[in-house]
């Protein structure tokens, strides 16, 4: 299907499906030019070009494959002829385990003095009995592929590889980039979970390591204390504004870090609400220019599970005028209500927004809410002035809204998690 005309109807309010293509199912779109650039969420599929230059009829112009079943590239940035695609083992927590599995066994050696069985290790390590020997595999295989891949993109229906940055863990996850530098999120040799690794990019062809940032505590081969599991205690990825990077540090808020010195990079701004607050933080956005006065940021956390009598995931909005004291001021939230899918499977609650900010609007993704657009205008008090839900694909009992991009015309793009690519036109 490549038209939204035999679609079934969605719920929206003040926004319409231009066009729509049935792609698998996607982790993050991009959009530059006449070009849509998406990072799909399984094995064999990598990355998809779409020409977008006529949204009511967008076409695929190339797709590259992955040849690995246990990788993903779902995750994509473009910068003028330059693509950059991460690898990473798909559902990475249940991966990272294997890089656990050895500490973990000799733990269980010491406390029952005897070798455990692979029940017992099974059940240390909170997964199935059926899914240990994968870890086992993992754990002595490691993943060699990890890192992130460079296109040149000058034939946009032929992308070239170019070079193949290797880092370590299980791969790299979410990254900004830009003409001078890659700022990814990834698992490092001697790291607890993920941490910052700067690479300079002005050579595309040969990315070169210039920096780390990690959280206090990571760097375990360093004889740090972990400050909690690696699994909650880490960076998801950090997002450039002017000389700072503002960075998503899941069960350990955000950070703001000074790159003014790439070469050394060194914290000059936190908060953390966890606890109470359920979900981890995903994303943060530094709006590069004032709302009403203020220094603003906005904030989003990932659904990642159902916690009764606990609010979803949600959006929060932060004064950061001062970053020796960065202000929490207000919090936008939407209700199982306000969606037809919220209770019947799937995730539901916030999980990223647009990674780039022009006027007041924040175009956020929310599992089985969809898109919410959120306007911001007054920061004490967000308002919600437009959404669209799409039907569930694929046979999944719910839609799975995962990433949204703007571009220059205000046209919308979404990717669910598990299908479907729409294009959306708003009345805002």
């Amino acid at each position: 299907m490549d038209t939204a005309a035999a679609l079934p109807s969605p719920t929206a309010h003040r926004v319409k499906r231009l066009g729509h293509l049935d792609l698998p199912g996607a982790g993050q779109v991009v959009v530059q030019g006449d070009h849509a650039f998406l990072g799909h969420m399984e094995a064999p599929h990598g990355t998809t070009i779409v020409d977008v230059s006529d949204p009511r009829k967008p076409r695929v112009v190339a797709e590259i494959k992955l040849e690995d079943v246990h990788e993903h590239s779902h995750k994509v940035r473009v910068v003028g002829d330059i693509m950059y695609t991460n690898l990473e083992r798909p559902s990475r927590r249940f991966a990272a385990k294997a890089m656990r599995l050895a500490q973990t066994r000799a733990e269980l050696e010491k406390t029952l003095r005897r070798a455990p069985t692979g029940a017992e290790l099974a059940a240390k390590l909170k997964i199935k009995d059926s899914e240990l020997p994968q870890l086992e595999e993992w754990s002595r295989t490691g993943f060699p592929r990890g890192g992130f891949r460079v296109w040149n993109i000058s034939d946009i229906t032929k992308p070239k590889l170019i070079a193949h940055a290797k880092t370590g863990g299980v791969g790299v996850h979410r990254f900004d980039v830009d003409a001078n530098y890659a700022y990814i999120s990834t698992g490092m040799e001697g790291y607890g979970g993920n941490i910052l690794v700067n690479f300079d990019v002005r050579n595309p062809a040969r990315p070169e390591e210039v920096s780390r940032w990690w959280l206090p505590g990571q760097h375990l081969a360093g004889g740090e204390t972990p400050e909690g599991p690696s699994d909650a205690w880490h960076l998801h990825h950090a997002m450039r504004c002017g000389d700072q990077l503002w960075a998503g540090c899941f069960y350990a808020g955000l950070r703001v870090i000074d790159v003014s010195d790439i070469r050394k990079p060194r914290t000059v701004g936190s908060y953390n609400y966890h606890p109470p607050v359920a979900d981890p933080t995903h994303t943060v956005l530094r709006v590069p220019h004032k709302i009403a006065g203020r220094d603003i940021a906005v904030v989003m956390d990932e659904a990642h599970g159902r916690y009764h009598g606990r609010s979803p995931a949600g959006m929060w909005v932060f004064d950061v005028g001062n970053l020796d004291r960065i202000q929490l001021i207000s919090h936008f939230q939407v209700s199982e209500l306000d969606t037809p899918w919220a209770r019947k499977g799937g995730r539901f609650g916030a999980h990223q927004f647009q990674e780039h900010i022009e006027g007041t609007l924040v175009y956020c993704t929310w599992f089985s809410g969809g898109l919410r657009i959120v306007d911001i205008r007054v920061p004490l008090s967000p308002e919600e002035v437009g959404w669209y839900i799409p039907e569930p694909c694929g046979g999944q009992p719910t839609p799975q809204t995962n990433d949204v991009e703007v571009d220059a015309r205000g046209l919308v793009y979404l990717v669910d998690r598990h299908c479907g690519f729409d294009i959306l036109e708003t009345g805002i």
